[in-house]
C-alpha cells in the first residue's frame, strides 16, 4: 500500500485532529503509512485582522488546495466549517468523520455565567455570527474581535484583556480542555452555531478512487447528511464570514432537521427558519426558500454588494 501524505495547516488544533483522524485511519489500516505535511495559510499570518475584511474562511483553504493540485499532499484535513461551501471542480469532500459537539463554548474570567456577566463586560469573539447573536441577547456589553489559535485567544483573556471569549466547543475538546476551561455550552437551539460546526471534511482529488474507498471506512453517514443540508443552505444564501449566518441539522428517526440562522451585523434583525424534510439538499433548498420569502435573503445582499 502507498505512503499517504497529509495536509494539515500548523496550528495546535489543526495538528491535533489531524493526528487523531490519522489514527482512526491506521487502525483500520495498520499497513498503510501517513506522513503530515504542515502548511502555513494565509489565514494563519494574518491574525490581526477581522477574517470578513481580507477575504472570509477560504483563506485557510487555498494553500494546502494548490498542494492538493500539485501532488505535494494526498488529500487535506480540514475544519468543515472553514471550507467553502463550492469547491474546484477537481476536488470533493471523501469523507466527514464523526462529527465532535457542534455548541459554541462561554469562557470566562472566575467562570462567571453569560446571563450573569456585569454590564459593560468585553466579550472576545472573531465570528460576525456569534457577535451579533450575543448582542441581540445582551445589549448591555461590548463584543470586541479577537484572532489567532484558540491557547492565544484564552491567554487573551486570562489576562483581562477580555471579560470573556466564545469559541467552538469542538476544538476545545479535541484539544481534551472543554470540562476544564468551559464555563458553559449555550444550547445549539437557543445560540445558533455555524454551519458544519464541528465536524472535518477530508479533501481528496476527485480521481483518487484508491483513498476514496478507504476513507469509506472512517465516514459518517449521518453527519454527512446533516452537513450536507447546512452547507447547501449556506450555498444558497450566498453566505461566508462576511454575513452572520449559521444553522444545524440532525436527524432523528429517519427524519432530518435543519434550523437555519440569518442576523443584521448589528443583532437588531434576526430570522430563524426550521424545516424537516429526508433529503438534505432539498431541505437546505428549501429553508432558503424561506429565508428568501420572510427578506433575510436582503441582509446578505446589502452585505455583498458593500464589500
Amino acid at each position: 500500500m502507498r505512503k499517504f501524505i497529509v495536509g494539515s495547516r500548523r496550528s495546535g488544533l489543526a495538528m491535533t485532529q489531524s493526528k487523531q483522524f490519522i489514527a482512526s485511519l491506521e487502525e483500520k489500516f495498520p499497513e498503510a503509512e501517513f506522513e503530515i505535511k504542515e502548511i502555513v495559510t494565509k489565514g494563519d499570518r494574518i491574525v490581526d485582522v477581522q477574517l470578513s475584511k481580507v477575504g472570509g474562511k477560504g483563506l485557510f483553504v487555498k494553500e494546502i488546495e494548490l498542494a492538493l493540485e500539485n501532488k505535494e499532499i494526498d488529500m487535506a484535513i480540514h475544519s468543515l466549517k472553514d471550507v467553502p461551501s463550492r469547491l474546484p471542480e477537481q476536488f470533493k469532500i471523501g469523507c466527514i468523520p464523526e462529527r465532535e459537539d457542534m455548541r459554541d463554548a462561554f469562557l470566562s474570567n472566575n467562570k462567571v455565567l453569560f446571563k450573569d456577566l456585569p454590564s459593560g463586560s468585553i466579550v472576545g469573539t472573531s465570528s460576525l455570527r456569534r457577535a451579533a447573536q450575543l448582542k441581540s441577547m445582551r445589549d448591555d456589553i461590548t463584543v470586541n474581535w479577537v484572532r489567532g489559535n484558540i491557547d492565544t485567544r484564552i491567554k487573551k483573556m486570562e489576562s483581562g484583556e477580555y471579560d470573556a471569549i466564545i469559541l467552538a466547543a469542538a476544538g476545545l475538546k479535541r484539544m481534551g480542555w472543554g470540562d476544564s476551561r468551559v464555563t458553559e455550552y449555550f444550547d445549539a437551539e437557543e445560540f445558533i452555531p455555524a454551519i458544519a460546526q464541528g465536524a472535518l471534511g477530508i479533501e481528496i482529488r476527485r480521481d483518487d478512487h484508491e483513498l476514496a474507498e478507504m476513507l469509506e471506512a472512517v465516514h459518517s453517514t449521518e453527519d454527512a447528511i446533516c452537513t450536507s443540508a447546512e452547507r447547501t443552505f449556506l450555498r444558497r444564501m450566498d453566505g461566508s464570514c462576511q454575513v452572520p449566518i449559521g444553522g444545524y441539522a440532525t436527524l432523528e428517526d429517519g427524519e432530518l432537521y435543519l434550523t437555519g440562522l440569518i442576523m443584521s451585523e448589528d443583532g437588531n434583525e434576526k430570522y430563524v427558519v426550521k424545516k424537516s424534510g429526508t433529503d438534505p439538499e432539498g431541505l437546505g433548498n428549501l429553508v432558503a426558500d424561506e429565508m428568501e420569502k420572510i427578506g433575510a435573503k436582503e441582509i446578505i445582499d446589502k452585505i455583498n454588494e458593500a464589500q
